[in-house]
């Protein structure tokens, strides 16, 4: 399925060299997009990931960025602009690693600092970018949690967030829909790569906690980054057009 093959311009990936943003530029990349993703830190990864994607037969660029610094967001869209001429997509697969905590726990800086680290970072990152996507009748496709449907405790410092990104998700798709552009989310539920992985790393999710999720979750085991991805192309896709300010979880069933 090449249905990137045929579109102006590169996919914008923000967070490429997570485990979710990793699979998302290689699934689009095996789709016929151009490439060019974002890291925070992880320069090896990245260059890592540029040479797979190129494997591909894609052209893959990258670029270290703080998208909480609002120029360097501006500059990021110029620069994709410069290299590729436009964009067709951006898929906001970022965001700080979050520790489980309770609310009462969370100070209201560290809470001020995740909603300018994840909530406002996405919207200096699509802000600059609608003129490109209204030229392209692109889309916006963010990463966000299933958390924001179904709470799980102690989940607060990172559904909050995102719940912001989806209300922005919404009202950029009734606002730009006459530009043709679209814009969804995507809410992972609890998967064996990203941040799942780095809190079960850290100690944060135990193994009694991880048996008790799974039987909150009706399949009865966990997704993977591939899952995200699937979905992520799909609303991406011309399959997906006129499919707009929707939220697809892909949880196993755990929101039911």
């Amino acid at each position: 399925m090449l249905d990137f093959e045929k579109r102006p311009g590169a996919a914008l990936i923000a967070g490429g060299t997570g485990g979710i943003g990793r699979a998302i530029s290689r699934i689009l990349a095996e789709r016929g997009s151009d490439i060019f993703f974002t890291y925070r830190g992880n320069q090896e990864g990245a260059a890592s990931l540029a040479s797979e994607l190129s494997a591909l037969g894609a052209k893959a660029e990258f670029a270290r960025v703080d998208l909480a610094d609002i120029d360097a967001a501006s500059e990021l869209v110029a620069e994709v602009r410069s290299a590729f001429g436009s964009i067709h997509t951006v898929v906001y697969a970022a965001g700080p690693h979050v520790p489980m905590t309770h609310l009462s726990k969370v100070t209201p800086e560290q809470f001020r600092n995740q909603l300018d680290n994840d909530a406002a970072a996405f919207f200096n990152l699509v802000h600059p970018a609608l003129p490109l996507l209204r030229e392209s009748r692109g889309n916006i496709v963010a990463v966000t949690t299933a958390a924001t449907r179904r709470f799980p405790v102690r989940d607060g410092l990172s559904s909050s967030p995102k719940g912001a990104v989806e209300s922005v998700v919404r009202a950029l798709a009734a606002e730009e829909g006459r530009f043709g552009l679209r814009a969804n989310c995507v809410g992972p539920g609890m998967l064996t790569d990203g941040m799942a992985a780095r809190l079960i790393g850290s100690g944060d999710l135990d193994e009694r906690a991880l048996d008790i999720t799974r039987r909150n979750i009706p399949l009865r085991r966990f997704g993977d980054a591939d899952d995200i991805a699937e979905a992520v192309a799909f609303l991406a896709s011309d399959r997906a057009d006129f499919i707009s300010g929707q939220t697809l979880d892909v949880d196993g069933g755990y929101g039911v």
